[in-house]
């Protein structure tokens, strides 16, 4: 990965980027290929997470990560006090800085970020992991997790049909519509687990204070689980964790999963023993056969790699409008 060089002035017109400009710089496909890139790239480093609590139970997040030519810190909050209310849940920012010039290139805009990257990290898994990736594809979660997924898997899958649920009848319906308008079949449940007997992939984005998941997967099934980040939080039923880890495979996205995945910890399950997305890819194993379960929990080396996504796409584009307010969206 070849970052275009850095001079004066280069990225000083508009280095604050809201979300449609940052959504603008991070298309699925670049980002899925970066990502990639970057789990083959031993330039990387990716130093521990500072997860600080706040009053009122929000977390502060302060997540470095760098090459041998790009140095990141995301800083968002997560408040899930803000679930159902017209504030979202995370808010901050990436800050990149060219390493040799010790210059800020770009301010990003956190949530789009996490959104994308995350989704794009769920795509890529699928796209190597998947037995069946001609969907259709369960969204349990139509917030703005559920948006990014559908609109990742939508584009680099190609699937034809989503069903989605979620406790807010009134999200499942929006985010149905925007798939439609997508060109996909889309239909609403109430009942996720009945429709995991006729989806092959699901994906589930919730805020992991239950579970939302329990029904057995198909025999070519493939669940990515992004919500639960932490060892309290849980989306999926220990005796589903259980039936992945005996009958058919585990992945995580990374070694950090040990102590954050609240899904396989709650499940009682040796998460040391289950290979990382990095290892699956620097293998080129054969897809697996058997249900698969991948399991996200997030790490500031998909901000790097979205960060330098972001300088590659912009690169090559003419500068961008001045900064506009994003509306909050409606999921």
């Amino acid at each position: 990965m070849r970052l275009p060089a850095y001079h004066p002035g280069m990225t000083h017109v508009h280095p604050l980027l809201d979300a449609r400009q940052t959504a603008a710089r991070l298309p699925y496909p670049a980002l899925v290929a970066e990502i990639a890139a970057l789990l083959a790239d031993d330039s990387v480093q990716v130093p521990e997470r500072l997860v600080q609590p706040l009053a009122g139970g929000g977390s502060l997040f302060v997540m470095p990560a760098m090459d041998g030519q790009v140095a990141i810190t995301k800083l968002i909050t997560f408040t899930p006090a803000n679930a159902g209310t017209p504030r979202p849940t995370i808010q901050g920012d990436v800050v990149v800085f060219d390493i040799p010039s010790g210059a800020r290139r770009l301010v990003l805009d956190g949530p789009t970020v996490t959104a994308r990257r995350t989704a794009a990290v769920s795509l890529l898994a699928a796209q190597r992991l998947a037995p069946n990736t001609r969907g259709p594809l369960l969204i349990v979660g139509a917030g703005v997790q559920g948006l990014a997924h559908l609109e990742a898997f939508a584009g680099g899958l190609g699937i034809a049909e989503v069903v989605i649920a979620s406790r807010s009848q009134a999200s499942a319906q929006t985010l149905a519509a925007h798939a439609e308008s997508l060109g996909l079949r889309a239909r609403t449940t109430q009942d996720p687990d009945a429709a995991l007997a006729d989806c092959p992939l699901a994906v589930t984005c919730t805020p992991a204070s239950r579970v939302v998941l329990q029904a057995l997967p198909r025999p070519d099934g493939f669940i990515a689980a992004v919500g639960a980040f932490t060892p309290a939080m849980v989306e999926l039923g220990a005796g589903l964790c259980q039936h992945f880890a005996e009958t058919g495979t585990v992945v995580v996205d990374t070694a950090d999963a040990l102590h954050e995945a609240g899904d396989l910890l709650q499940a009682g399950l040796d998460v040391r023993s289950f290979a990382t997305l990095a290892d699956v890819l620097r293998s080129g194993r054969a897809r697996p056969a058997g249900p698969v379960l991948f399991k996200s929990c997030g790490w500031a080396g998909w901000d790097l790699a979205a960060a330098r996504t972001a300088l590659l796409t912009g690169a090559a584009t003419t500068p961008l409008d001045p900064p506009q307010a994003s509306p909050a969206p409606p999921f």
